[in-house]
């Protein structure tokens, strides 16, 4: 292969990486068991409780979309569930989320969210669906960070969360460096080639 098109396949390559998210964190409880007052494995709730629901049946409020978590378990005390997640410092990590309101006319509930130094409050009618929201962070330093959801309420009616996941994109320097070395290589085999 020619080092013009050697270049080009790298650059077309890397245009295509350069965009590419890594997957740091995902959990759409659908392996988790059914359960009131139940705490997802890899979760840890604290200062009330939480209930796994949905599918097959189990107070499946929004058929069609697995399991997902109701944020006010059945004690009347909402729940915070949180994770400890190890993240890359310098790189953009992106939290991803889908929230619905609680279903069941409890009114307004709210889930206050906080992923490491970045945090917001989410509130839907209880009528609402599943909607999607993110936020992003970019952690100083590379270790373990903590993201949170804390239901709002005290009712056994909470909120419904579902899809949650932590991307990251690779900063453009790593591309960079990964273009010099393809290239780097292809002018290595080109000589090989013409001696």
């Amino acid at each position: 292969m020619s080092m013009p098109r050697l270049i080009a396949t790298a650059a077309l390559a890397l245009a295509g990486a350069a965009n590419a998210q890594i997957v740091v964190f995902s959990d759409n409880f659908d392996a988790h068991a059914l359960g009131l007052n139940a705490t997802p494995s890899g979760w840890v709730v604290s200062g009330g409780t939480v209930d796994i629901i949905g599918n097959p049946g189990f107070y499946d409020f929004l058929p069609g979309n697995g399991r997902y978590i109701d944020m006010d378990g059945s004690t009347g005390n909402a729940g915070k569930m949180s994770v400890q997640l190890n993240l890359t410092g310098g790189l953009l990590h992106t939290l991803s989320f889908d929230l619905a309101g609680n279903r069941r006319n409890g009114g307004q509930e709210r889930v206050d969210v906080s992923f490491g130094s970045m945090s917001g409050s989410y509130s839907l009618p209880q009528t609402a669906g599943f909607t999607a929201y993110s936020l992003q962070f970019t952690p100083g330093t590379t270790g373990a960070y903590t993201l949170s959801f804390e239901g709002a309420g005290g009712d056994n009616i909470g909120m419904l969360l579902d899809r949650v996941q932590v991307t990251a994109v690779p900063e453009p320097q790593t591309w960079a460096l990964m273009a010099l070395g393809l290239a780097a290589i292809g002018s290595t085999a080109r000589r090989r080639r013409a001696a």
